[in-house]
C-alpha cells in the first residue's frame, strides 16, 4: 500500500466548493487503496489580503509578526479541508508547522527547512488517519512562526513526501501539466507526460510558474518524483494523466529541446565607456551585490584600442531603479561614460537535457531570431539551456518561431 501527498494550491481551494472537490480527489485515492497526507495553500487572494493588513499597519513592518499573520490564511484552509474530510466519513485532522514541527531557519519571509519531525503524523497516517498539513509555513528552534516565501506550499509538500518516504508528491493546480511553453501565446504548445529533474529546475528559474523552483531543487535532491496536475479535471494523481518530474533517461534525451521558458521581469542596464583594465567588473557589480540586487545575464564588450569597455547585464525589473541610482552615486569611482536602461525586454530560454551532446542549437535559435528580425541585445548559456534577451514587443513572434523550429509544434 503506497503512500501519496497531495498538495492542492490555492486555486483549488479557493472556495467551498474547491475545498469540497479537493477532498473529492483525496476520498477516491484512498478508495484506491493509498494513505495519503495532503498539504494546502491558502485560499486565493486570502495571503495577499493577510499581506495588505500588515501593510495598512505600517510599511516597516516586524517581519516575524508578518509571518504570524499570513501563516493564518494556511490554517483556515487546513481546517476547512480536515472538516470537509469529515463529511466523506474519513478520518483527518490538521497540522499547523508548528505543530508537526517543520524546523526552519529564522529567515523570516523566505525562511529555509531544516529538518521535519514526522513520527507523529506518519504514525497517524499508519493507522488510517489522513493528515491535512498547512503548507507555506515552518517554525524556529525557539518557536518562532516562519512563511517560506511565495509558492513555498509546494516546498512544504516535496518536504512532507521526503520525510513520509512517499511513492510520489502530486501538486494539484490550475493547470494539467507542463508544457512546452505558455500554450496562452503558443496555441500548438503541448503538455510534457514526463520532465527531467534538471529540465524542470532550469524552466522554473527561467519564467516557468508552475512550480516554485525550490520544490524542485529539494525533489531532485531526494529524487522524489513530483506531478504537476489538474483539480478540475476528472482523473486522480494515481492515473498520471499530468506531468511527472522525475529522472533522465535516454529517450528524454533524444528531444534537443524540451521546452521554452521566458520571463518579462527582468531589466536591461548598460554601461558605455568604461576604463577596460583589471577591476572593473568589480567596481561595477560589488555595490549592486551590497545593495542587494541580483544581476543575471552580463556580456561585455571592448573597443578596437582596448582602452575602453561596455556592460551590459540585467536586473529584477523591481530593482531597475534602485540599480540605476546605486551605479549612479558611484559613477566616479566606477568611471562610465554614460549608462542607458530600459524594462522593455524579454528574457527567452531553451531548455533541454538533450543540448549536450546535441551541436548546432544556438545556431539554430540565432538564425530562427534572425530570420524574424529580431535583435539579440544579450545571449547566456549553460550546459542545459540557451537564453537571450529580445525586446518584448516581440516575444509572441519569438515563441512561435521557436517553438516550430525545434520541432515541437509536432512533439
Amino acid at each position: 500500500m503506497s503512500l501519496i501527498v497531495m498538495k492542492f494550491g490555492g486555486t483549488s481551494v479557493g472556495d467551498i466548493d474547491r475545498i469540497k472537490n479537493a477532498a473529492g480527489k483525496v476520498a477516491e485515492e484512498i478508495k484506491r487503496g493509498h494513505k495519503v497526507a495532503v498539504v494546502v495553500s491558502a485560499m486565493s487572494g486570502v495571503t495577499d489580503q493577510l499581506i495588505g493588513y500588515c501593510r495598512a499597519i505600517s510599511p516597516r513592518y516586524d517581519r516575524g509578526e508578518h509571518d504570524a499573520v499570513v501563516s493564518t490564511g494556511e490554517q483556515v484552509t487546513a481546517g476547512l479541508m480536515a472538516l470537509a474530510l469529515h463529511q466523506r466519513g474519513l478520518n483527518a485532522r490538521s497540522w499547523q508547522g508548528w505543530q508537526l514541527r517543520l524546523l526552519t531557519d529564522s529567515s523570516h519571509g523566505t525562511a529555509r527547512i531544516v529538518d521535519i519531525e514526522a513520527d507523529a503524523i506518519r504514525r497517524r497516517i499508519q493507522e488510517g488517519e489522513v493528515g491535512v498539513m498547512a503548507g507555506f509555513q515552518g517554525v524556529t528552534d525557539d518557536g518562532r512562526v516562519t512563511t517560506l516565501g511565495r509558492g513555498g506550499s509546494d516546498t512544504s509538500a516535496v518536504a512532507l513526501a521526503v520525510a513520509l518516504q512517499a511513492e510520489r508528491c502530486d501538486i494539484y493546480t490550475d493547470v494539467d501539466g507542463v508544457y512546452t511553453t505558455d500554450p496562452r501565446i503558443v496555441p500548438k504548445a503541448k503538455k510534457m507526460p514526463r520532465v527531467s529533474y534538471e529540465e524542470m529546475l532550469e524552466l522554473a528559474s527561467l519564467g516557468a510558474k508552475v512550480l516554485q523552483v525550490r520544490s524542485v531543487e529539494m525533489a531532485m535532491r531526494y529524487r522524489m518524483p513530483v506531478q504537476v496536475l489538474s483539480t478540475f479535471a476528472n482523473e486522480v494523481g494515481s492515473e498520471l494523466p499530468g506531468t511527472l518530474v522525475t529522472e533522465g533517461d535516454k529517450k528524454m534525451e533524444s528531444s534537443v529541446v524540451t521546452g521554452i521558458a521566458y520571463t518579462n521581469n527582468e531589466a536591461r542596464i548598460t554601461l558605455l565607456r568604461l576604463s577596460d583594465k583589471p577591476g572593473v567588473a568589480a567596481r561595477v557589480f560589488g555595490p549592486l551585490a551590497r545593495a542587494g540586487i541580483n544581476v543575471d545575464m552580463i556580456v561585455q564588450s571592448g573597443s578596437e584600442n582596448g582602452t575602453v569597455a561596455d556592460i551590459t547585464f540585467t536586473v529584477p525589473k523591481p530593482d531597475l531603479d534602485r540599480a540605476t541610482k546605486v551605479l549612479t552615486d558611484e559613477k566616479t569611482n566606477i568611471g562610465f561614460g554614460n549608462m542607458v536602461s530600459s524594462s522593455e525586454v524579454t528574457k527567452i530560454s531553451l531548455v533541454g537535457i538533450g543540448m549536450r551532446s546535441h551541436a548546432g542549437v544556438a545556431a539554430t535559435m540565432f538564425e530562427t531570431l534572425a530570420d524574424k528580425g529580431i535583435n539579440i541585445q544579450v545571449i547566456e548559456t549553460s550546459e542545459i539551456n540557451t537564453s537571450v534577451l529580445i525586446a518584448s514587443e516581440y516575444t509572441e513572434l519569438a515563441l512561435r518561431a521557436l517553438h516550430s523550429a525545434y520541432g515541437l509544434d509536432a512533439a
